[in-house]
């Protein structure tokens, strides 16, 4: 019983080896698949059938998107473009606007200046007009007060000279009467 045992335990052993080496040298023949040319037509009719369903799927769908966002891009660059020479336009527009109003502020302050100028002139050609007229006014009443002092001292000179000339005469021991003496006065003092 022991050898039927060891029997039974050496043919499991052989059936298991010969199973191992039957799975192995199968493993060994199969190799790579994609290298098996039993497999080529079943590859290449799958590899075909992939290229032509990438080939629809890029030119039917990803392609047509793609180039509609690119079509778009170009017309949203070419709008950008266009409103920024627009709005280049505007600025240059709006510049020489600014340079001719500031050049017509330059214009209209220098008028401004130019009419204060001529009513200050104005002004103060009245205002030297009135000036002059109240000196030629304030003149003519110092020449009327010089001439009425000047008239008042010939009148003192002529009664200072009088009275000088009536004690000369009288210190001489002459006599002489008013009339005399006034005559003579009046005649030296007109020269």
């Amino acid at each position: 019983m022991a050898n039927d045992a060891h029997s039974g335990a050496d043919a499991a052993h052989d059936v298991a080896n010969h199973a191992h080496d039957a799975g192995g040298h199968a493993a060994e023949a199969a190799g790579m698949p994609q290298l098996d040319f039993a497999t080529f037509p079943n590859q290449i009719f799958w590899l075909a059938v992939t290229l032509v369903v990438i080939y629809l799927v890029l030119t039917k769908v990803a392609l047509p998107r793609i180039a509609s966002v690119l079509s778009e891009r170009q017309g949203t660059i070419t709008g950008d473009i266009a409103a920024a020479e627009e709005l280049k336009q505007k600025a240059h527009e709006a510049e020489q606007a600014y340079l001719k109003a500031l050049a017509d502020a330059r214009v209209e302050a220098a008028r401004i200046v130019a009419e204060a100028k001529a009513e200050i002139q104005n002004d103060l050609d009245i205002a030297i007009a009135k000036a002059d007229a109240e000196i030629a006014v304030q003149s003519a009443e110092s020449e009327k007060a010089i001439a009425a002092i000047r008239d008042g001292a010939m009148e003192s000179v002529k009664a200072v000279s009088k009275d000088t000339a009536k004690e000369i005469v009288a210190a001489l021991g002459g006599k002489a009467d008013a009339k005399t003496i006034t005559a003579a006065v009046t005649a030296r003092m007109k020269g």
